[in-house]
């Protein structure tokens, strides 16, 4: 079959389809591929690059609809494409079927099948597939840059003979795809980055990135969402949230909101009093811009400034800004889509919608619309929530404490007397030279436990430099007893004389490792 890409026609999409990359690996396929001239111009992918990996160049988007069986877009398709398509003809794009039912009536009616890249379902097998993932990737990226750009100060704390610069503070709402790269970008730009999102078990995620997890003091718990989204707040949670960040607002000097829920129009989360209480030369960046925003005074496609100084960009289009990179990725999408399209690489196409990933993104399919697609199991099911352990009082803790104090000196006791019986043991039947070396051993023991022990963990490899001369002792001791009669003395400085050497040994290896760890190579 025949694979077409046509250009976009709305004027700010700068991404394509299709890159001399994935037009190898489709053909590879079995199909045959043709392209729009021009389709990749504005993401630096000429005609002649897609000449080179085997693509026939069309004059034009009439064409490309006439001669193929699969177009791939980017942007859901206007009237106009959509008035083109044929019976039996696939259409594979991003769609959103619930803001466009008309179209896809229509292109039911007309017998066409359509795939909606931002219907394929978030599971497993999916995710190299998953092209909302692989754009919120990008525009998360983009919108730590454009901040970046629009803040005029460093993201990184500096001391220079001029004087101090400290970092700059970035409050990242939504820990989601697109929360994660901006929180990503901004600690790797050297900003301290705090991080707040509705999903609390998301919190281990966010500090292993390097970002600080901003908790709520809210007794309540949040519902569950679905597909990897947060579900809609309730009004006491909303309320918590809000108040949380008004305390919070004056101290950020970027925010990037990032909440949003598919079909949803955006949450309000930061409002006007919240934009007036920031810095002057603070930034706002609303991702959420095309869903209404999450900033009260967000205007969409746009940037503006305030009275109060503070700059806010509703921009919609963070992905074709970095065309080249989103088209590359957008592009895999629809490849391991077609893969999965095309099982015996025969150039054939098997739209099986028994198979759950091709059945969700399926949208209109022979005469019908496909949408909504029949709900599954959740293929992960949900932990079950740990009850809260009841808090102790003052006065449970202190017998707690109590009695584990009185645990602790009754066992030491007991050692104590049972020491002292061997002692007298000993000293009943050992000649007196016997117990001077013996007490003095014991006492050894005694005190070298008791350092060792309370050494921190992090301390006992430089701790081995330092144990390598009492190794050292030990040895020419043992050296000066191996020559005596006594089979059980030569036995002992021999024991002694090997674990001390391998100790002295091991010493020396560990610390010249852990040297080594300082020296640039």
């Amino acid at each position: 079959m025949k694979f077409g890409v046509v250009k976009e026609s709305q004027e700010t999409e700068a991404r394509v389809a299709l890159t001399p990359a994935s037009a190898e690996q489709i053909r590879k396929l079995g199909h045959e591929i043709v392209v729009e001239a021009g389709a990749g111009a504005r993401a630096d992918i000429s005609d002649d690059l897609y000449r080179e990996a085997g693509v026939e160049v069309l004059d034009s988007a009439e064409k490309v609809f006439e001669v193929s069986d699969i177009i791939g877009k980017v942007r859901p398709p206007t009237e106009a494409e959509v008035e083109r398509l044929r019976e039996g003809q696939t259409l594979i794009s991003f769609f959103y079927p619930a803001e466009n039912e008309a179209l896809l009536k229509t292109a039911a009616d007309k017998g066409a099948t359509l795939v909606a890249m931002d219907m394929v379902p978030r599971i497993s097998r999916a995710q190299k597939m998953d092209a909302l993932s692989s754009m919120a990737n990008i525009a998360g990226y983009r919108a730590v840059i454009e901040a970046a750009n629009n803040f005029g100060r460093f993201m990184t704390g500096q001391i220079t003979a001029a004087g101090k610069v400290p970092p700059a503070k970035i409050l990242v709402v939504g820990a989601g795809v697109a929360g994660l790269a901006a929180i990503g970008a901004a600690t790797s730009l050297g900003a301290i980055t705090y991080a707040f999102d509705v999903r609390p078990e998301v919190a281990e995620q966010v500090e292993s990135m390097g970002a600080e997890f901003v908790y709520l003091d809210f007794e309540g718990e949040q519902e569950e969402g679905s597909g990897g989204y947060a579900a809609p707040s309730s009004p006491e949670f909303r309320e918590a949230q809000l108040a949380k960040f008004r305390e919070i607002a004056p101290d950020m000097d970027i925010v990037i909101t990032t909440a949003l829920i598919p079909n949803r129009e955006a949450p309000e989360l930061w409002t006007e009093d919240m934009v007036k209480a920031m810095k002057p030369g603070s930034v706002i960046v609303d991702l959420a811009a095309e869903k209404g925003g999450n900033c009260k005074l967000t205007v969409k496609d746009e940037k503006i400034v305030t009275d109060n100084g503070v700059t806010i960009i509703g921009y919609t289009d963070f992905p074709s800004r970095m065309a080249k990179q989103s088209s590359t990725l957008y592009a895999t999408n629809i490849r391991h889509f077609l893969t999965d399209l095309t099982p015996e690489k025969d150039g054939q196409v098997n739209h099986d919608m028994d198979d759950q990933v091709i059945r969700g993104a399926t949208v209109a399919h022979g005469g019908e619309v496909t949408w909504p697609p029949p709900k599954t199991e959740s293929p992960s099911p949900q932990k079950p929530r740990q009850e809260k352990k009841k808090e102790k009082t003052r006065e449970e803790k202190h017998a707690e404490e109590k009695a584990a104090f009185a645990r602790q000196t009754r066992g030491q006791i007991g050692l104590l007397a049972v020491g002292a019986v061997v002692m007298l043991l000993i000293g009943s039947v050992a000649p007196e030279s016997f117990m001077s070396h013996f007490i003095v051993f014991a006492l050894a023991c005694f005190v070298g436990f008791q350092v060792i022990w309370g050494v921190a963990h992090s301390l006992h490899t430089p701790l081995m430099a330092v144990t390598n001369a009492i190794s050292g002792i030990i040895i020419l001791g043992a050296l000066l007893q191996v020559g005596a009669g006594n089979w059980l003395v030569v036995i002992l400085s021999f024991v002694a004389i090997l674990i001390a050497s391998i100790n002295i040994v091991g010493g020396f290896l560990v610390t010249r490792r852990m040297l080594s760890m300082f020296v640039k190579s």
